[in-house]
């Protein structure tokens, strides 16, 4: 049986991501090493992680994150586009926008090359709509 499932950003700098994610991204600290740190936010999960720690195997240290996608799906993608860009200073990667496919949302820059998009659902145009199926659609 499952339990838990979250992800784990390999970083350069572990203090500097726990600060961004903790900062304005609001998680909270579940556990804290100078190597890997576990952040909550309700019931969402992820975690940070040295990029040369001995548990990561020996081909894949030194790697970073970078291109990682992180959503964060929101109330109000325009109340956060001002709290984290406008007031915020975060560096948008991508405007505010609204997509066909069903969702308003911008891209900010993260530690080490990871982005975060953050969402909130809208109405998929007619040609998307159909696409939706079950219980996901918007």
């Amino acid at each position: 049986m499952l339990h838990s499932c979250y992800p784990v950003l390999a970083t350069a700098d572990v203090p500097a991501a726990r600060t961004f994610w903790t900062g304005l991204m609001g998680f909270e600290i579940v556990f804290d090493t100078d190597w890997y740190v576990s952040l909550r936010r309700g019931r969402f999960e992820l975690a940070v992680l040295d990029r040369d720690h001995p548990t990561i195997p020996t081909a894949y240290r030194g790697r970073s994150a970078a291109g990682t996608l992180v959503n964060l799906e929101v109330d109000d993608v325009d109340a956060e586009w001002d709290r984290l860009v406008v007031r915020g200073g975060l560096e948008a990667l991508l405007p505010v926008r609204d997509e066909d496919f069903g969702q308003r949302h911008f891209v900010v820059a993260g530690p080490d090359g990871v982005l975060v998009d953050v969402i909130t659902e809208i109405a998929p145009s007619a040609e998307f709509a159909d696409v939706f199926t079950g219980s996901s659609a918007p």
